[in-house]
């Protein structure tokens, strides 16, 4: 019914009863908070982009006020959305994730949301939440690595948001190559023993990693040789 605002409601409910999630519960959380926060990552964006465009056009302070505060708003929506799942997950989800996969999608979608807060945030606070991200990351990465087949697809969408992560928030164009080339390649090398189903769930997520690689390496193409970049626009899998 795409009532997502309803859905966080029940799924945090269900999340903070006291038993591990089932993998159907798992992903229906994950499904709530994605859309709910989802929707005003991209209002933010825009408003942020118009509230540029007038700041240079110069129009009026009245204008540039009211695109301002509808900006605050909406960022006082995601911290609301953002803090609330992170909560949730530190609590509840994290401490109790019995297996390797469920505390890697954990610790994945814990650095997912420190780093929508640090596309927003500023000064000592982007800097503090771009480091919870990024630690966040580093344990899901060193338990995947660990305990996680390369083809698996929570350790290939890992690797995608924490390239986005490096790309993005860090402005690391070179680690984010880096890690996403590590994870396409080392998943390439054992592809051939997958059956066609778990063929078709990795080579989705792999696809977006050479995306990805193909965009940053116009980029860093374009940044060496003086010419204009593109926006830089990423992909993720949530």
């Amino acid at each position: 019914a795409e009532r997502y605002e309803d859905m966080v409601e029940y799924m945090k409910r269900v999340a903070t009863m006291g038993a591990e999630l089932s993998l159907d519960e798992r992903n229906l959380l994950s499904v709530a908070y994605k859309n709910s926060v989802g929707a005003r990552r991209q209002a933010w964006r825009a408003v942020n982009t118009l509230e540029q465009r007038e700041a240079s056009a110069s129009k009026g302070a009245a204008i540039l006020d009211l695109i301002r505060d509808y900006r605050h708003k909406v960022e006082a929506e995601l911290n609301s959305k953002c803090h609330d799942v992170l909560d949730i997950l530190t609590k509840e989800l994290v401490p109790k994730a019995a297996s390797s996969e469920s505390k890697v999608f954990y610790l994945k979608m814990k650095g997912d949301y420190h780093r929508y807060l640090a596309e927003f945030a500023s000064g000592e606070s982007h800097g503090k939440c771009a480091q919870e991200a990024h630690d966040s990351y580093q344990l899901a990465s060193e338990t995947a690595i660990a305990e996680l087949p390369p083809t698996h697809p929570i350790r290939l969408g890992l690797a995608l948001n924490f390239s986005v992560f490096y790309y993005e928030v860090y402005a690391s164009p070179e680690k984010a190559c880096l890690l996403a080339k590590a994870a396409f390649d080392d998943a390439m090398q054992v592809m051939d023993s997958l059956d066609e189903d778990q063929y078709k769930d990795s080579a989705a997520i792999m696809q977006l990693l050479r995306d990805n690689l193909t965009l940053w390496t116009s980029d860093m193409q374009q940044s060496a040789d003086g010419k204009a970049e593109q926006d830089g626009t990423a992909v993720e899998d949530f």
